[in-house]
């Protein structure tokens, strides 16, 4: 099967704070920090970089939605983002308006960025 995207980045701030931010959050999911040079990090699973940050200017008002496999790492991950100063967008809940399975929880990250985890099982 062929996937719609093959990776999806983001400019933040600072790199430092947020890759912090980020390889604590994404970590609930099972995501680790895969590669890094010149303020830019990947992040995925099985060495394949599929979410980047990298420090720069443009900033914008990104959504981005990562995959969890169970409801307790989507709450996990929300849990996570607030103790490290992301902002609620939306505690964990099932999203029956989505989908019937839909479970999500949405923060804003460091730079305003609405970052989401969801589980469809």
């Amino acid at each position: 099967m062929i996937k719609m995207i093959d990776h999806i980045g983001i400019d933040v701030k600072s790199y430092d704070k947020s890759k912090v931010f980020y390889m604590e959050v994404l970590k609930t999911l099972g995501y680790d920090l895969i590669m890094e040079y010149n303020k830019a990090g990947g992040f995925g699973i099985d060495g394949k970089s599929e979410f980047w940050i990298t420090e720069g200017n443009k900033l914008g008002k990104s959504h981005i939605a990562f995959c969890s496999d169970s409801r307790e790492k989507v709450d996990a991950f929300y849990n996570k983002a607030i103790e490290l100063g992301a902002e609620d967008n939306g505690k964990p809940a099932l999203r029956e308006m989505y989908s019937p399975n839909y479970y999500g929880a949405f923060v804003f990250d460091l730079d305003g960025n609405n970052i989401e985890a969801v589980f469809n099982g």
